[in-house]
């Protein structure tokens, strides 16, 4: 990846609704080769896909939580995990906890009966949960270039 590629890697995480000319104006490429440059970002993985970023209390989820699961590393237990609709994002962690998800869900009533799904899992010998109260910033993407404006 050059410096272009990280250029409109990094305005795409922004705002990925740029259109090829916008990205091409700003990189000082051709749309036709900014296009043909995000085909192959695409192709290669780097760029995994394009979401809206909503409002979860505007579609009913407010209640965020963290929780921390001590549990065997299996395939079974990844897949039990990747199961659950309510988690929106896992990590593998170095630590007492062997991972990390980040649920979210409508109401504490809603958090209870996944915190009860999760402690079935085989595997899973315990877990913590912290509730956020707010979220102050999330997905907020590190910049990969200082010129990209």
């Amino acid at each position: 990846m050059d410096a272009i590629d990280r250029s409109i890697v990094d305005l795409l995480r922004r705002s990925a609704r740029l259109s090829y000319a916008e990205l091409a104006r700003k990189v000082g490429l051709s749309a036709p080769a900014v296009h043909e440059r995000v085909g192959k970002l695409e192709t290669a993985g780097v760029l995994r896909g394009y979401h809206a970023d909503v409002e979860p209390h505007a579609i009913d989820l407010g209640v965020t939580a963290i929780i921390g699961l001590v549990a065997n590393a299996s395939d079974q237990t990844l897949d039990d995990l990747r199961a659950m609709e309510e988690i929106e994002s896992c990590y593998f962690m170095a630590g007492d906890e062997s991972y990390l998800v980040k649920v979210r869900v409508a109401s504490i009533d809603e958090l209870e009966h996944v915190i009860v799904r999760l402690s079935r899992i085989q595997g899973v010998s315990r877990t913590r949960t912290m509730i956020a109260l707010s979220t102050k910033w999330e997905g907020r993407p590190r910049p990969l270039t200082s010129e990209a404006s």
